[in-house]
């Protein structure tokens, strides 16, 4: 592979980083782990190497999250870019600088129309909207149309909702006539599911386009943030993909709304961090993201894992296993942090236009089921993490997206043994102390607080630096506390389902991948509770047990079995929007930037939700507009990728021509 380096955007330091990065985790984990060696002295050997094992896994999460966070903290205070470490760039994207061709692609597979499309169209007006160079109101030298194209790929396989599909589709063609291309392809399969569906249309119509930004049937983007991206890549040809840091909204629950404030207020600094050390090795969460088209069709064709589901067959989880594809390549895959982070704190116009959304579940319940999907599909990453020719760190995403989930198990065995251990304690009339007091509130203290610490660090970026956008100092103050406590109350709901997931994934109990739920849902009791009866009951059972036998364990484990005491009310009150409007609305808490400053692509998606038909015709002659032909194909190979063998010789090098063939 020749050197590309002068086409490479400069990331200095990056092995020292990741180096530094390693030795404060372990060193961090290494001090736990001795400390609580000492607490767990008294025990028995094959209780205390069993502590000792689940604690060094947890802690080591724990570690690994804090300095991360840290990191982010630095880069986010200071104002840098998390890559060059330079002050961020504020230019505005200009339209004439546009020298390729960009397709938007959105697969859907039976998604609600109206919202689906709403989206869609409310991204195409801002990107038209930005065709006007600068802030001068200057046209660009060429249309936008000679630059985008937009892809609608259906997977949707029910004939009567393909039809409502295609009326939408007609109507957006016509309203974007002469202006944008928008295009409308159903498979009569869905062979491979989203992955097999972006496939089809790169072996179809890849080679007509330089890039393509992958949209989910949620996915908001400006044009700001489009035209900005695609600047990148023309000027960076090593750069394989880059993934945005989308923003949940929309939601009016009060799940929706504490995820909403959540993810607004630790999200940017988070994902700061994970780009200062992750470099040009950074991960793919399968939309809101730009990909050099040739690049993904020579690299990223996915194989089938030998065996049946569910930790063989089609990967379901595909995004990360492209990631890690394109960067084997010899392709940079970057986590664009730039807009979340400090342009958005120092910019108000920035803000306002440059944006990535995405929409999320209402209810824990939908949360939940979304997961269980996810949870699959990471787990089989663990059987690619020996793959021939991957990069350190994308062996690392694949550990570290299963262990997101294999950590909720590890907790609870943590816990269980501490419960048995307490249990055999009294049961058994020991008169030592099994557990050295000082010492183990100081070690849980520790603990608690690296837990704890990169909400602190959010909020203290917030209070200095942007306020206003979470509804003052004192609004925002309070809405951490509570979601802090929300979020501390939910954590053994999601430890129960995701253990019991992946207990049903280990029994060869496979689920299929249907769409999510995106809409307003509020459950009802009778659903509550055929969900989370079990844990309601198993938090009252396991706090009795310890309330007979130690009181003072019953203090110790509060945070696990109180959550699961209150499953069912919790999940029942946090569905309703009602509750939701109370605490935003009157009580002006959880307020978040998107409502803030108000950014004009939020405006348009809610005016033509609100102003949508459910089933457009033309009004001229009472019928669907014609749906518009298909364009000529230019058939490209995208050769299955082999985990087992791979030959780094025949990497082409980033920095030849990518315009021939394509």
């Amino acid at each position: 592979m020749t050197d590309p380096s002068p086409l490479i955007p400069s990331i200095p330091w990056l092995k020292t980083r990741r180096a530094v990065l390693a030795i404060v985790v372990l060193a961090s984990s290494v001090a736990g782990c001795l400390a609580m060696y000492r607490v767990t002295l008294s025990l028995d050997m094959g209780w205390q190497i069993a502590m000792l094992v689940l604690f060094a896994l947890t802690f080591t999460w724990i570690a690994l999250a804090f300095w991360g966070a840290l990191c982010g903290f630095a880069i986010c205070a200071l104002n840098l870019d998390p890559l060059s470490l330079r002050r961020v760039n504020r230019e505005i994207p200009n339209a004439r600088l546009l020298v390729s061709r960009t397709a938007l692609v959105m697969p859907i597979y039976a998604e609600p129309p109206i919202p689906t499309f709403a989206g869609l169209e409310a991204t195409c007006r801002s990107l038209l909207d930005h065709a006007l160079d600068d802030r001068d109101g200057k046209e660009a030298a060429n249309p936008l149309s000679e630059h985008f194209d937009v892809f609608i790929l259906s997977d949707t396989q029910d004939a009567e909702q393909a039809e409502i599909e295609e009326a939408h589709v007609a109507a957006l063609q016509h309203r974007f006539a002469d202006r944008l291309a928008i295009h409308y392809r159903r498979r009569p399969n869905n062979n491979g599911r989203k992955a097999g569906n972006i496939a089809e249309f790169c072996r179809r119509w890849g080679r007509h386009y330089d890039f393509m930004v992958v949209l989910d049937a949620d996915s908001l983007m400006s044009g700001a943030t489009l035209l900005r991206m695609v600047q990148r890549m023309q000027r960076q040809p090593s750069i394989g993909l880059i993934q945005t840091v989308p923003i949940p909204v929309g939601q009016k629950t009060l799940f929706g709304r504490f995820t909403q404030f959540a993810s607004a207020l630790y999200s940017p600094m988070l994902a700061a961090g994970q780009s200062f050390w992750q470099g040009d090795a950074a991960n793919y969460w399968g939309h809101n993201a730009i990909i050099r088209t040739r690049a993904f069709m020579d690299h990223a064709g996915l194989p089938t894992l030998p065996g049946k589901p569910p930790l063989g067959g089609e990967l379901l989880s595909h995004d990360f296993v492209e990631a890690a594809l394109l960067k084997r390549g010899g392709w940079q895959v970057l986590l664009d942090t730039t807009v979340t982070t400090a342009v958005s704190r120092h910019d108000p116009y920035i803000s306002a236009s440059h944006n990535s959304f995405e929409a999320m579940p209402s209810n824990l319940l939908d949360f939940a089921k979304r997961d269980r999907r996810w949870l699959q599909g990471n787990l089989q990453h663990l059987r690619l993490m020996g793959g021939a020719g991957l990069h350190p760190l994308s062996r690392m995403h694949f550990f570290y997206g299963a262990f997101a989930y294999l950590s909720s198990l590890v907790w609870l065995g943590l816990l269980l043994c501490t419960s048995v251990l307490v249990t055999y304690h009294v049961l058994g009339d020991v008169t030592h102390k099994t557990l050295p007091q000082p010492l183990s509130l100081g070690l849980l203290s520790i603990t608690l607080g690296m837990l704890l610490a990169p909400k602190l660090l959010g909020l203290l970026l917030a209070f200095s630096q942007t306020p206003h956008a979470f509804g003052g100092r004192i609004r925002l103050v309070i809405s951490t506390v509570l979601e802090m406590l929300f979020a501390a109350l939910i954590a053994p709901l999601m430890m129960a389902w995701h253990s019991l997931f992946i207990i049903n994934v280990l029994l060869g109990r496979s689920i299929e991948w249907q769409t999510q739920p995106r809409g307003e849902r509020s459950l009802s009791w009778r659903e509550t509770w055929q969900h989370t009866g079990w844990m309601t009951l198993s938090g009252l059972l396991w706090a009795g047990v310890m309330m007979a036998f130690s009181p003072t364990a019953v203090g110790w484990l509060t945070p696990a079995w109180l959550g699961l005491v209150g499953a069912a009310p919790l999940v029942k009150y946090s569905s309703s929007g009602t509750w939701g409007g109370v605490v935003c609305h009157r009580l002006g808490l959880l307020n978040t930037p998107s409502r803030a400053l108000k950014p004009p692509l939020l405006d348009d998606f809610e005016y033509l939700v609100a102003h949508s038909a459910p089933y457009p015709i033309n009004p001229d002659s009472g019928q669907p507009f014609p749906l518009a032909k298909l364009p000529a194909e230019r058939a490209g190979e995208m050769p299955c990728q082999s985990f087992k063998h791979f030959d780094r010789l025949t990497i082409v090098s980033p920095a030849a021509n990518l315009k021939e063939p394509f």
